[in-house]
């Protein structure tokens, strides 16, 4: 027979102790599911961070990374440590660079002569010349110094020592500031380049007038096509998404490269406006190659992204609420000025972010239907990648673009807030 408690007290204590008991039990289920959640997401997460952020992390690491110059050059980077930078270069410094240039492999110090050549134009052809003659004497009664000297006369130069002494530290800023158009002069400080290598601003402000430019269009262009599926029967609004989606199952190269052929000097539109007398068929518009071709192929090709969110923020929208407004005595343009387009705005918005950001960092339809001077800032980072195997300048100029890039999503959130964002 179970025992009844003979007080209150007893009654109490026992009350007390059940609570507990089921609270510890409680915190453990929640513990056990927290950790089998934990454990369903680990593989999505691991993979995430092995082929997302870990490539990106290494990527940008390269634009402050200079550890080869260091380690080509140990023993003068150890004589750098007591040379004034505004003194001749002592025999010292000569010494060691000569050691450093005979026992170092020579691809490791064709590699630091091109670094060193990013600096000051010129110095790779004088560090490979030094290089090549100091491994072929065999014995000279000459010192240090004036082997250098004889080999070429700007070692006598403090500049070049100098030049020499900003490339040794096993990290720099030189690439972040080239790709923002900005060196350090010889006393470290920093200001603007000049010349050829004052480009990356104008590049950053182009890649932003045309990415700005290609919003807009995909903006007039899909808001009232979004607005046609929305309010069209189903089976038009089924057909009209399909022409809608068709581009994203042909390729980007395919769309880009049918561009070319319609709108080159004797593609489809100049024959067609020649044939109905619009334009001299010997004279024809120039649409390809320039910017006009950029805008209108970057264009098609980014519609979809902008017609998609705003469609479908509007099939959300109930049409009673234009017939309530009409019912008011609202004008049929008033109702949409007052209801129905701050009812889309959260469509707008997503699609102008994602139509913005995708045309930031776009590269093959520049890069083919538009001009020298269309060229955007993924041109500049494929160049460097590429061709001229400057993964520094490379890794510098795509920092700049994620910056420029988070920078905008941040205004947006200040401005709109992230949390109206809707994509459907």
């Amino acid at each position: 027979m179970k025992p009844v408690p003979s007080h209150g007290s007893a009654l109490g204590a026992t009350t007390v102790d059940d609570h507990v008991a089921l609270r510890r039990q409680l915190l453990r289920l929640q513990r056990r599911g927290r950790w089998k959640a934990i454990g369903l997401i680990a593989p999505l997460m691991v993979f995430l961070a092995l082929v997302f952020v870990v490539p990106i992390v290494l990527l940008l690491a390269r634009a402050v990374d200079n550890h080869e110059v260091p380690a080509v050059l140990p023993q003068t980077s150890i004589a750098m440590k007591d040379w004034n930078g505004d003194a001749p270069p002592t025999h010292v410094l000569a010494d060691a660079l000569i050691v450093d240039l005979r026992t170092s492999p020579r691809e490791a110090v064709a590699e630091v002569a091109k670094r060193l050549n990013y600096y000051q134009s010129g110095l790779r052809s004088m560090v490979l010349k030094t290089a090549r003659e100091v491994n072929n004497e065999s014995a000279s009664n000459l010192s240090g110094l004036e082997r250098l000297k004889e080999i070429d006369e700007r070692w006598l130069e403090p500049a070049t020592w100098s030049v020499i002494q900003r490339a040794l530290p096993p990290t720099t800023d030189f690439y972040l500031l080239a790709s923002l158009d900005l060196r350090r002069d010889a006393q470290g400080a920093i200001v603007a380049a000049t010349g050829d290598s004052a480009i990356y601003r104008d590049v950053i402000v182009r890649t932003f007038v045309i990415s700005a430019a290609v919003t807009l269009l995909c903006l007039l262009l899909g808001y009232p096509l979004a607005y046609w599926i929305a309010i069209a029967a189903p089976r038009t609004a089924r057909l009209l998404l399909l022409m809608v989606l068709l581009p994203f199952w042909t390729s980007l190269l395919v769309r880009t490269t049918a561009w070319v052929v319609v709108l080159q000097s004797g593609g489809v539109v100049n024959s067609l406006l020649g044939w109905l007398g619009l334009i001299d068929p010997a004279h024809p518009l120039e649409l390809i190659h320039n910017r006009i071709g950029v805008l209108i192929a970057m264009t098609h090709i980014l519609l979809p992204f902008m017609a998609l969110p705003i469609y479908s923020v509007m099939k959300s929208i109930p049409p009673n609420y234009m017939r309530a407004a009409a019912s008011l005595g609202a004008s049929p343009l008033r109702a949409f000025l007052r209801v129905y387009l701050p009812l889309s705005l959260p469509g707008i918005s997503a699609g102008c972010l994602l139509v913005f950001i995708l045309a930031l960092g776009y590269y093959i339809t520049p890069a083919l239907v538009g001009g020298p001077r269309d060229q955007m800032l993924s041109y500049f980072i494929a160049y460097f990648a590429s061709q001229v195997t400057n993964w520094g300048m490379a890794a510098a100029l795509s920092a700049t673009l994620l910056v420029l890039v988070l920078l905008l999503y941040a205004v947006y959130h200040r401005m709109v807030g992230i949390d109206k964002l809707r994509m459907g």
